[in-house]
This record gives C-alpha cells, sequence and structure tokens, in this order.
C-alpha cells in the first residue's frame, strides 16, 4: 500500500516530535486537520495518530504550551 501525501505529513511531524521528546499543542492540532483535510481519516493516518497517542499516554513524548 503506497502511502498518501498526507500520512507522511503526518509521520514527518511525529517523527520531529519523538525526536525533541515533545510535541505542541498546534502540532498536535496540525496533525488531525491533516488526517480530516479529505474528510476521511485512512487506515494510516488512523495508525499514526494512535502510536502518537501511546508515546504521549507513555511519557515518551509530551504535549507542551506552544512557544
Amino acid at each position: 500500500m503506497v502511502m498518501k501525501s498526507s500520512a507522511q505529513r503526518i509521520n514527518e511531524i511525529i517523527k520531529t516530535a519523538i525526536e525533541r521528546h515533545e510535541i505542541t499543542h498546534s502540532e498536535y492540532a496540525s496533525i488531525l486537520s491533516i488526517a480530516d483535510e479529505d474528510g476521511h481519516i485512512d487506515p494510516m493516518e488512523r495508525a499514526a495518530i494512535a502510536n502518537l497517542r501511546d508515546l504521549i499516554e507513555d511519557k515518551t513524548v509530551r504535549i507542551v504550551p506552544d512557544k
């Protein structure tokens, strides 16, 4: 299955968040907005968002205020 552009963009934001161990509120909102651009959250987008939520839950990545 070919990853579509929106899933790639989501994964890039998540990758950066993992590297920094944090994600801002606006980055998180951006991920959700990108996923919903076409009015449908596909399985790859859903998996990426679920992965991010797991990382936040286990405190690998923390949500921080915008700078």
